[in-house]
């Protein structure tokens, strides 16, 4: 079985992986399509500390081939997409309709693969880039067979962080403004977002001026190339404001450029040990800083929220998908997103 696998020093796509069945609560699905995200790069380069050898990807779709017993919300033959929750369903955190906060997720990588004999960990207990991958069953979410694999698993992970931290963390309301730095998978994700909670300004920032054209597709009312004139378009601070890049100057300028009241929301994700700072004196008008884990998502009903707003037009996914690559061509994916050369390269198998 093909697979992306990541030793400690080298990534390297690999024929020879292998995957164990389905246990109870558990699914096997065939990988058809999977996006790349940063975060697999940022375990490629530490900033994301993991355990090795690791297989990588996280953001994928496919079909399910097997279930394990008690599982009875997917069969053999549904499309799904898969989310990086495997969240127990029944803490205290799950209870409350926040999974994204069940210890059970976090940090507990297994090792349903093997090569060579030797187990092999799942990367956010997904592992999405595998010909074959196994996942606890709440991860899978049934989606219509009518939506293309590689534009469905966007959902996954760029959708729901995105999407999510507009409309479950900072609850954008009509009106607002929104103000987003860093015009990635994420950022293109976060404006969309905006646009559908009826955001009534929403400005790009992005040091890439060949992004304004994406950005202003998926929503964008205004674009910069640095922060230097939000204050022109927004003389009094953004509602919102999302820092997509995971650079601790621009997490500051996030909060330097929020109206009374505002709300800096954290989706990048800088070095584990990075410190930002801001005046403190500036956060006594009601202004929050809010982190913000994988869109403060509930996967089995956003999954499907999001299925549908595609179906209708309203949510934007085939425009992400920049470029497909085979999984054999993963180094020139890699190349292209290190890059900022696409929106989303997305490897099929």
């Amino acid at each position: 079985m093909r697979g992306v696998l990541f030793d400690g020093k080298r990534v390297e796509v690999v024929d020879d992986l292998e995957v164990r069945d389905p246990g109870p609560g558990e699914v096997l699905v065939a990988i058809s399509a999977a996006g790349l995200c940063h975060s697999d790069l940022s375990v490629v380069d530490g900033t994301i500390p993991f355990p090795v050898p690791v297989v990588l990807g996280h953001e994928g779709a496919g079909v399910v081939e097997a279930v394990g017993a008690g599982v009875t919300h997917v069969a053999t033959g549904d499309h799904v997409a898969l989310s990086t929750l495997a969240n127990c369903g029944t803490c205290a955190e799950c209870d409350r309709g926040r999974p994204t906060m069940c210890r059970q997720a976090i940090g507990r990588p297994g090792r349903p693969f093997t090569r060579g004999g030797r187990p092999v960990y799942q990367f956010a207990s997904n592992s999405a880039f595998a010909e074959r991958t196994v996942v606890k069953a709440v991860q899978a979410v049934r989606i219509p067979k009518d939506i293309p694999l590689p534009s469905a698993a966007l959902i996954g992970c760029g959708v729901l962080t995105g999407v999510g931290a507009v409309l479950n963390r900072a609850r954008v309301d009509r009106g607002e403004s929104v103000l987003v730095i860093g015009t990635g998978g994420i950022g293109l994700n976060v404006i969309q977002g905006a646009r559908i909670a009826g955001a009534s300004t929403v400005v790009a920032v992005d040091a890439n001026p060949a992004k304004e054209a994406v950005a202003r597709q998926f929503g964008a009312t205004h674009f910069l190339t640095s922060t230097d004139g939000v204050k022109e378009i927004l003389p009094t601070g953004a509602d919102h404001a999302f820092e997509c890049v995971g650079r601790v100057e621009l997490i500051r300028q996030a909060i330097d450029l929020l109206d009374r009241h505002g709300q800096a929301v954290l989706l990048g994700v800088p070095p584990a040990t990075a410190e930002a700072s801001f005046l403190v004196s500036s956060m006594y008008l009601d202004k929050s800083i809010l982190g913000c884990r994988y869109g403060s998502s509930r996967p089995q009903r956003d999954i499907a929220l999001y299925a549908e707003l595609y179906r209708a037009g309203r949510l934007l996914l085939d425009e992400l998908v920049t470029e497909t690559y085979p999984v054999e061509d993963f180094a020139k994916a890699e190349a292209d997103a290190e890059a900022g050369r696409v929106a989303r390269g997305v490897l099929t198998f």
